[in-house]
């Protein structure tokens, strides 16, 4: 996509910006970014600007590791390029907008690393065949504040609070600000509440189409961990930040149309089509690979178990919200299958890539659905029980040719790389790496940039 870098000035200049905010997610989904100004953006949008390719190889805690050859080749430039139709105010930074960008090699290549080119790529796959695919996230983030020790506590304590809003589980008004301003960047956000643990909340976002579904996501998290933290407190997607309370779970609604914008997941009687059944069959026979980019993180698996309202089998189920993937009880237009597998600290970007080309390599082979799983379903035997480790996930990541084919070995063998040596770090740094109580590794490794 050209830019036109005086047009987009124009347009930014007449809606009061001054500085445009380019943004855009590393492969741990880490939002990475530069401040443009404005009055000089012919400059620097026409070319560029440019980022070094260590970024892709970058751990949370700093160090730099030798993927896909970027540190042996000497750091080579990653050139960026504004999408201008992703220009999104920050309505709590007066004058300041966000725009994503994409990455690219310095001879013009997309960037095999970008996890936005990766996603674009799979979506590729399903225009194809003349299919949109449609995505509906869902996401719930802990509110934390400093304690007297200067550690990061939930802002909260009393329990029993789930679906419900007001002063009692926002007393001073964090989260009905954080709802306003997030409606004002009109990123497709419809409503809010508390969740099940205390200060714990989760914000809706709108379907939409899949790509464009994820820069919602991308832009949502970024927007809500950058206002939280003007208040002095902590927004967190981690998916256990505290051994005590329940996880933050992320989500997938998801459906394919045709051109015509008809949805094509049910069968007039109300039964699931076969094209429905064939994604979800593609999704659950993919589940341990899918597992590494939906719980990509060592904390994300003390989520996940029996008796825990996350998955913990790759089975699924009618409006059956203990199975990995429930069918809602919509029909019609509103058919969709939900993914419940995701942690919050998932990149939105490699994760529907994920679960998009494993549905697509069900739909493509025909692959048959096994039967539903009824009632509390961690007792259904038949279906096999998802990793319980990072590292079975990214054992399972590794062995999957057709994931590995879809989003393209670079990208799989550099997240495996990072992944693997966050397993080393933490089990180097713990007395028992397989507890299950959430360890001050994890809380330092991830609580604050997810």
């Amino acid at each position: 996509m050209s830019i036109d870098a005086a047009a987009l000035h124009t347009q930014l200049e007449e809606q009061g910006i001054d500085v445009l905010r380019l943004v855009y997610a590393d492969i741990l989904g880490i939002t990475r970014s530069k401040d443009l100004l404005v009055s000089h953006l012919e400059h620097t949008a026409t070319t560029g600007p440019t980022f070094c390719q260590g970024v892709w190889v970058t751990t949370t805690q700093g160090g730099v590791l030798d993927g896909n050859d970027i540190l042996s080749a000497g750091l080579q430039d990653l050139v960026s390029r504004i999408d201008p139709t992703s220009v999104t105010l920050m309505p709590w930074e007066p004058g300041v907008a966000f725009a994503i960008a994409d990455a690219f090699e310095p001879d013009g290549a997309a960037s095999a690393l970008a996890p936005r080119s990766v996603l674009r790529g799979v979506i590729e796959q399903y225009t194809a065949l003349g299919l949109t695919a449609v995505i509906g996230p869902e996401l719930e983030f802990y509110i934390a504040e400093r304690g007297e020790t200067g550690q990061w506590q939930r802002a909260l304590t009393r329990t029993g609070r789930v679906y419900t809003t007001g002063a009692w589980v926002d007393p001073d008004g964090t989260f009905l600000h954080l709802l306003r301003m997030l409606d004002r960047m009109d990123i497709g956000v419809v409503a809010g509440n508390h969740e099940f643990s205390p200060s714990q909340y989760e914000i809706n976002l709108w379907h939409g189409e899949a790509l464009r579904a994820a820069d919602r996501t991308f832009l949502f998290k970024t927007a809500i961990k950058d206002i939280v933290a003007r208040t002095g407190k902590l927004a967190t997607f981690l998916g256990k930040p505290w051994s005590d309370e329940g996880g933050s779970g992320f989500h997938l609604h998801f459906s394919v149309v045709d051109a015509s914008g008809n949805n094509l997941m049910s069968e007039p009687d109300g039964q699931l089509s076969a094209t429905a059944n064939h994604l979800m069959a593609g999704i659950l026979a993919h589940a341990p690979a899918l597992a590494a980019f939906t719980n990509p993180t060592v904390n994300a698996y003390k989520r996940l178990g029996p008796d825990t309202l996350a998955p913990y089998r790759a089975n699924w189920g009618h409006d059956n919200r203990s199975a990995m993937v429930r069918v809602p009880p919509e029909r019609g237009a509103g058919t969709r299958l939900e993914v419940r597998i995701g942690d919050g600290a998932a990149n939105p970007y490699l994760m529907i890539a994920a679960v998009l080309a494993a549905g697509l390599d069900g739909l493509i082979h025909r692959r048959q659905v096994p039967p539903s799983a009824d009632g509390w379903s961690y007792e259904n035997e038949a279906a096999e029980v998802l990793p319980t480790t990072l590292t079975a996930a990214l054992d399972a990541l590794d062995a999957d040719t057709v994931l590995r084919g879809a989003l393209g070995a670079p990208i799989v063998d550099v997240f495996s790389m990072l992944k693997r040596d966050e397993v080393a770090r933490y089990e180097h740094a713990t007395d028992d790496p397989g507890t299950r109580d959430v360890t001050p590794w994890e809380l330092q490794e991830y609580l604050e940039d997810y």
